[in-house]
């Protein structure tokens, strides 16, 4: 059987010292093993229907996945989320990573590459790691806690930063505040069910984590809770702004049609004054007098400024 080609493979010693192994080496003693992988490798199922029960497998291996933590014999499977920050990337189009943990091993399979898996292999590549698979669960999800958090934050500050210039409010405030409610909703999307999944791998993983590393766990859970409310208060944010940016479209567009109404009044019955006298019938006065036309428009004039002078008593403009 042809094996799959990892992107890491780490045996990890007691003392943290990692070293990089092939993947058919066996184990050294008094250690664990890390063996990461890219979904797309095409022959990571295969190989991996004979390490692990089918249903791991395939939990492992599936192609749409959501935040979970379920124990499984002596193990859990773990699927997490984290922000995108890869170059020309959207950071609310979250990447998915999947693992298989025990104390011996630690499997896991992405389909995109996540900085903070990325900075754990980079420090096995020299040489360190954490000493133990729960260690390792523990560093990941503070470091996927932690990004997260920092993702939130930017969006604060950009709500921030339309609030105070939602009073000039325009076309492209109004498109900004559509758009940062579309990623916050995206991003709250699986943060949410990602802090579900903490708070049970806080709860529910004695067999694998140790005290200590339940404590640390927690505070990430805790800090995943504070991004999800964060993420509420922000959202609801750009609600009321996109509110106040509603009712001052409204106002305008109320203001525009009352003037344009009150112009029609004033000039309706100046329209009726020329239709009258526009009418092409006998008897009609003024027909031979030169002085006539300049009359009807002096009288027009008049008017007008009569039916102004009454709008402005009204309080109507």
């Amino acid at each position: 059987m042809a094996l799959p080609d990892p992107l890491a493979c780490f045996d990890i010693d007691k003392n943290g010292k990692a070293r990089s192994v092939d993947l058919d080496a066996k184990p050294l003693p008094e250690s664990w093993r890390w063996t990461h992988f890219d979904l797309t490798e095409p022959d990571l199922e295969n190989w991996l229907v004979t390490q692990v029960d089918p249903l791991i497998a395939a939990a492992v291996l599936a192609p749409e996945t959501r935040p979970r933590v379920d124990a499984f014999g002596d193990g859990l499977i773990v699927t997490l989320r984290g922000v995108n920050l890869n170059p020309e990337a959207d950071p609310e189009d979250m990447v998915s990573l999947r693992l298989w943990v025990t104390k011996a091993r630690v499997i896991s399979v992405r389909k995109r590459r996540l900085m903070a898996l990325d900075a754990l292999r980079q420090d096995a590549e020299k040489g360190t790691a954490p000493s133990t698979s729960s260690a390792f669960l523990t560093a990941l999800v503070d470091g996927l806690s932690y990004r997260i958090e920092n993702v939130a934050l930017q969006f604060e500050e950009m709500v921030d930063a339309l609030e105070e210039s939602s009073l000039d409010a325009g076309a492209n405030a109004s498109k900004e505040c559509l758009e940062l409610r579309q990623s916050i909703i995206k991003l709250r999307r699986f943060v949410g069910p990602q802090r579900e999944a903490l708070d049970r791998l806080v709860t529910d993983t004695t067999i694998i984590l140790h005290s200590n590393k339940s404590n640390h766990l927690r505070e990430s859970a805790n800090r995943t809770a504070r991004t999800v409310e964060a993420l509420d208060a922000t959202r609801d944010r750009l609600a009321a702004i996109q509110e106040h940016l509603d009712a001052q479209t409204a106002m305008k567009l109320g203001r525009n049609s009352y003037v344009l109404s009150v112009m029609a009044a004033i000039f309706l019955p100046l329209g009726f004054l020329t239709g009258l006298f526009g009418v092409n019938v006998a008897g009609m006065p003024g027909v031979d007098a030169n002085w006539a036309f300049a009359g009807l428009c002096i009288a027009s004039v008049l008017i007008g400024a009569a039916l102004y002078a009454a709008f402005r008593w009204r309080d109507w403009l």
